[in-house]
């Protein structure tokens, strides 16, 4: 009976060579109740062991964490800010020439426009030979009409425009020294915002001065602008 155990334990213990992991469970039950069965008819006083289960090994898996969760997501090509400013305005200068400038050859050397005489007689003058218009476009000569203050007139060219009630110009003689004014800030006071009436930075003082009337301002484009006349 001794040998008759032996044989069964070994095949009992061969057998999880030739069958499948899954499958070692159920037959080491079947074994273990067999060996119970001899036991109890050779040794009726005897008592079984307890059966060994041998249970699958088990693996702990820890939640993935948001960071390793957001470690794999692509990155998003979102829309960003430029990493260069934009180019600030240069600040209002004064330029001495070589020789004092009057306003209006300024005005025509920078334009190009054929108007002659006095800045008083421009916005007359370009009638049916250029566009003249009330709002400023860059490059049209701002025409500052007559007064008591300066009885001749002024023109002055736009360089820029900063908003529907601010541009800067360029412009030669406004401090009656022949100089040369860059970038000078004007701004529209006209109750209709129609440009009629406006004031001059100035430079020494650092603020707006006086308001002066304007007639108007002359475009040498055509075809951009809607004339007046």
């Amino acid at each position: 009976m001794v040998s008759f155990k032996r044989v069964i334990l070994a095949a009992a213990a061969a057998a999880p060579l030739f069958a499948p992991v899954a499958a070692e469970a159920s037959i080491r039950d079947t074994v273990t109740h067999l060996l119970d069965q001899v036991v109890a008819v050779v040794h009726p006083d005897a008592v079984a062991p307890d059966p060994v289960v041998m249970l699958p090994a088990t693996r702990s898996v820890a939640a993935p964490s948001a960071s390793a969760f957001t470690s794999h997501l692509p990155e998003l090509n979102l829309p960003s800010l430029p990493s260069v400013a934009v180019a600030e305005l240069p600040e209002p200068s004064i330029e001495i020439p070589l020789k004092r400038l009057a306003c209006v050859e300024y005005a025509r050397a920078r334009s190009g426009m054929a108007v002659f005489g006095d800045a008083k007689y421009w916005w007359a003058r370009a009638k049916n030979i250029y566009a003249r218009i009330r709002t400023p476009v860059e490059n049209s000569v701002m025409v500052f009409t007559a007064t008591k203050k300066i009885r001749l007139g002024h023109v002055a060219v736009v360089t820029h425009i900063i908003s529907n009630r601010e541009i800067r110009v360029d412009q030669a003689n406004w401090q009656n020294h022949g100089e040369i004014d860059h970038s000078t800030p004007i701004r529209d006071v006209s109750a209709k915002n129609d440009w009629s009436k406006v004031r001059v930075w100035d430079l020494k003082s650092g603020q707006f001065g006086a308001v002066y009337p304007v007639s108007g301002f002359i475009a040498k484009d055509l075809v951009r602008q809607a004339s007046l006349d």
